[in-house]
């Protein structure tokens, strides 16, 4: 019997807290090399101290964590796919970012610098900001949505409007 007719469950695993990458990169290993089967393992930034494995029984779970650092406990139970299916879909960046935004500028030229949303076009992925630190003239500056990281939603909506 193969590993694909087998039907996978998935196992929430405890971690400490900021740990997640380690003992994800510490278990697909042991699971490598001990040719576990593991299909999938999720750490999700939003969710601190949990791991999401997806494994043909518990198991396999729990010798994949046995001695792994950092590594705490299986949780009881299954996870099920529409618990964790919000972490899984990304949503377009676009989608959450508005006029009178702050945001924070993350790649490109003016990486790190923080920024004003004075307009939004959806259709292209790109956002007008006005940067707000000192010493950079108020221009606006056209970006793709990727290039920022929403700071705030809202605030700094009494300075100036552009409507172009």
């Amino acid at each position: 019997m193969t590993q694909q007719t087998q039907k996978t469950s998935i196992y929430a695993v405890r971690t400490t807290s900021g740990q997640e990458r380690t003992v994800v990169d510490l278990m697909a290993s042991r699971a490598q090399v001990k040719k576990l089967p593991i299909t999938a393992i999720l750490a999700p930034e939003v969710i601190k101290g949990y791991i999401f494995v997806e494994a043909n029984g518990p198991h396999f779970v729990d010798e994949a964590i046995a001695g792994t650092r950092h590594a705490r406990t299986r949780t009881k139970g299954v996870v099920s796919i529409q618990a964790i299916e919000r972490f899984i879909v990304t949503k377009p960046v676009i989608e959450e970012l508005s006029v009178g935004n702050l945001v924070e500028v993350v790649g490109g030229p003016f990486r790190g610098l923080r920024a004003k949303i004075t307009h939004v076009d959806k259709v292209k992925q790109e956002v007008v900001i006005e940067l707000l630190e000192e010493g950079f003239a108020t221009l606006p500056i056209t970006v793709h949505a990727d290039y920022v990281k929403l700071v705030s939603r809202g605030e700094g909506e009494s300075g100036r409007e552009e409507n172009s």
